[in-house]
Formats: C-alpha cells, sequence, structure tokens
C-alpha cells in the first residue's frame, strides 16, 4: 500500500507540475499578447498624432495669400467704372447722305473722365462727318473703348472690336484737312488710302501733330476738339510709359456720344 500511495503522490505531482506549466505557457502567450496589442496601438496613435502635427504645420506654412488691392492714383474727375456693353451692328455700306453741310455739328463725347465737345467739319470732309453722325445717332459709339494712347501724340478709340482691327463693316474715301493737322485737331485712322472706318484719333499737342505728317495729308479729317480739352489730357494720364505707347493702363471708354447740329 504504501508503494501505490507513493505512486499516486507521483502522479498527483507530475499532473500538478505539468498543469503548473501549461498554465505559465498560457500566462506568457497573454503578456505577448497584450504586449503587442499596447505596441500596436501605441503606433497608431502616434501615427495619428504626427499626422494631424503635420497637417497643422502644413496649415501654419501655407497661410491663404490675400494681396492688398493696390489703387492707382486716378485724376480727378475719372470714374474707373464699365458702361453697359453692347453688341454693335455691322453694316454692308456706307450710309445715305443725310447731313446738311451747310450745318454744324458738334460730337458731345462722355468718357471715364469727363466730357469733351468735337466741333464736326462737314464742308470739307463730308462723307466722314455723315458717317460718324450715322453711326453716333444709332449709339454705335456708347460703351466703346480708347484702345489706343501714345503720350504727345494721340488718344484713339471707336473700335467695336477694341483691339484696332474693327469697323463698321464699310469703308469711306479720305477726306483730308486742307490745312493740316494741330493740337485737338480729330482725324479718321486708317490702314491705307480709302479705308476710313469708325475709329478717329485726337492729337494731343503739336508735336504730335506734326508727328502725323503731310502734304499729302493721309486721315480723314473729322473736326476739332472745341471743348473740354483739359479732358483728353486727363484721358491721356493713363498712357503707358512707352515711346509706342498702347492700351491705357486702366480701361477708358467712351459712355455716350450724341450730335446736336445748329
Amino acid at each position: 500500500m504504501p508503494s501505490a500511495d507513493k505512486r499516486a503522490r507521483k502522479k498527483e505531482n507530475a499532473r500538478a507540475a505539468r498543469e503548473q506549466r501549461e498554465a505559465a505557457v498560457k500566462r506568457r502567450k497573454r503578456i505577448r499578447s497584450t504586449t503587442t496589442i499596447a505596441i500596436v496601438a501605441a503606433l497608431f496613435i502616434g501615427l495619428v498624432v504626427l499626422l494631424n502635427v503635420a497637417g497643422n504645420n502644413k496649415k501654419k506654412a501655407s497661410p491663404p495669400v490675400t494681396t492688398p488691392p493696390t489703387t492707382a492714383a486716378v485724376p480727378a474727375g475719372c470714374v474707373l467704372t464699365t458702361p453697359k456693353q453692347t453688341t454693335k451692328p455691322t453694316y454692308n455700306a456706307p450710309p445715305a447722305m443725310t447731313i446738311d453741310t451747310s450745318k454744324t455739328y458738334t460730337a458731345h463725347v462722355d468718357t471715364t473722365c469727363g466730357s469733351f465737345d468735337i466741333t464736326l467739319d462737314a464742308a470739307v470732309a463730308p462723307k466722314t462727318v455723315n458717317s460718324f453722325v450715322f453711326l453716333a445717332r444709332n449709339h454705335f459709339y456708347d460703351g466703346l473703348s480708347f484702345h489706343r494712347l501714345v503720350k504727345d501724340f494721340v488718344i484713339q478709340g471707336g473700335d467695336p472690336k477694341g483691339d484696332g482691327t474693327g469697323g463698321p463693316g464699310y469703308q469711306l474715301p479720305t477726306e483730308p484737312p486742307k490745312n493740316g493737322y494741330k493740337a485737338g485737331s480729330v482725324a479718321m485712322a486708317n490702314s491705307g488710302p480709302n479705308t476710313t472706318g469708325s475709329q478717329f484719333f485726337v492729337t494731343v499737342s503739336a508735336n504730335g501733330a506734326k508727328t502725323l505728317g503731310g502734304p499729302p495729308y493721309l486721315y480723314s479729317d473729322l473736326g476739332s476738339v472745341t471743348k473740354g480739352m483739359d479732358v483728353v489730357q486727363k484721358l491721356m494720364t493713363f498712357a503707358q510709359d512707352t515711346a509706342q505707347g498702347g492700351a491705357p493702363t486702366s480701361p477708358l471708354y467712351m459712355n455716350k456720344v450724341t450730335i446736336t447740329e445748329s
């Protein structure tokens, strides 16, 4: 019996030892599993924090760029607004003669910088004046720009395209002045003899008038500025500071052109 008890105790001890080993193995597995989960969680949290910090740093490094508006010096009396724009008609032929060459026609030109008057020379250039009066009375010039300015020379406008290539759809013969051009002369732009359209220019100085050359005189005589030459000079302040000139530094417009006769 003692021998049987001894064997039983050995079995029991062996079983207990085995259970202890198995329990120890399970504990180690639980510890490894818990440690792995903790490490993974820590890495995930660290990654999230890192991405948030990087995003915040990026936002701080690239704030929205806001450039304060710059206000250019605008001469008194000039208002830089854009008039209502309308599509201009294209005509297949010059208008019929409707003016009375014995009368005096005046074009009142309301612009970005005020108004100036052109006394039209119907006696010297009847076809040119008749065309201008026709276009003005049909609101062709309303809203068009002065697309070309050259310092000490001319301001030019009347192009429905606004780039120096447009016109009314027809061309007129050249009707030059008798005695050349002077400061305040208003003449019609062209691309050669007998190609007068709707574009006109105002000479702003005697030197500018001399630049037009002649005789022979190459540009149809529309008339001359008889009131508001100071407005023309204000418009000239928007000329680029180059010898060739070009588009004004800010858009300039003819708000409306109206005709009176007397």
